[in-house]
Parts: C-alpha cells; structure tokens; sequence
C-alpha cells in the first residue's frame, strides 16, 4: 500500500514520546513521497466553565502559540528542509474529532498517532488512538 498524504498528530507538550511519534510519520512519508501534515490540536475552553474567562482573541493567541511550538518541534525533529514541506494545523476542539476532521479535510490516507501507556479503562490504547482507530476513514498507524 502506499500513501499519498499522512497526517501525523503530535501534543506540542508531549516530550520525546512525541518525537518519535512524528520520526515515524515521516520514515512513512518518505518511503512514498507522500505529503506530511502535523496536527496539534489546542482544547477547547468553550464546553467548559471557566470559558467565561476566555476572550476570542485569548484562544487566538494560544493558536498562534502553538503553531510556533509545533514549527519548532517539527523542524527540530525532522530538520528544517522537511519541515518546510509539512504542512502545520493548529485545531482547536476534541483532540480526536479535529484529528479525523483535518484527515478528511487533507485528504489523509494514514494517520500516525501515539498512544500513552493506558490505565485498565483504556484497555489496549489511549482515549484519543483509541477513538480515532475506531472512527477513522483511513488507516491508523499507532505508535507506542
């Protein structure tokens, strides 16, 4: 099988684990010259009770503080000729649903996602692999 767009979801405060969540993105990518796209999604304080102490231009501003922090990330971890082809996305929301979101809107045929050491109500994956596993269109790469 090969890809043609992969998108690779990463929390920006992830650490190293994060890292090589995105290294295996893009050994995928480059084994068929596909296109990478880097997801990290910023949680959305709207469904919550302190969003009443969020102005727009607040969640606007941990946007662009993330996109910064992702660039970083990516062209630290993939150097800085590949991360000048990712594509970088910044969602703000559920971190699975923007993840599935931004894999149909790209036109995504693998998405790489890492999956923390799960508790016993996580059974095999974490909350978020786990539901994008289950509700991908595309395949699912996991990365433990």
């Amino acid at each position: 099988m090969s890809y043609s767009t992969i998108l690779c979801a990463v929390d920006i405060n992830g650490g190293k684990e994060d890292d090589r969540v995105l290294r295996y993105a893009k050994r995928m990518a480059d084994l068929d010259g596909a296109q990478l796209d880097v997801i990290t999604v910023v949680p959305d304080f709207g469904a919550m009770v302190v969003a009443a102490y969020f102005q727009d231009h607040d969640i606007q501003t941990a946007k662009d503080g993330a996109l910064e922090q992702l660039r970083a990330m990516a062209e630290r971890v993939l150097g800085a000729e590949a991360n000048a082809n990712a594509r970088h996305i910044v969602a703000v929301g559920s971190v699975y649903e923007e993840v599935l979101r931004a894999a149909d809107l790209g036109g995504a045929d693998l998405i790489v996602i890492g999956a923390h050491r799960p508790d016993l109500k996580d059974y095999l994956l974490g909350p978020n692999a786990s539901r994008v596993v289950r509700h991908s269109n595309c395949s699912v790469l996991v990365v433990r």
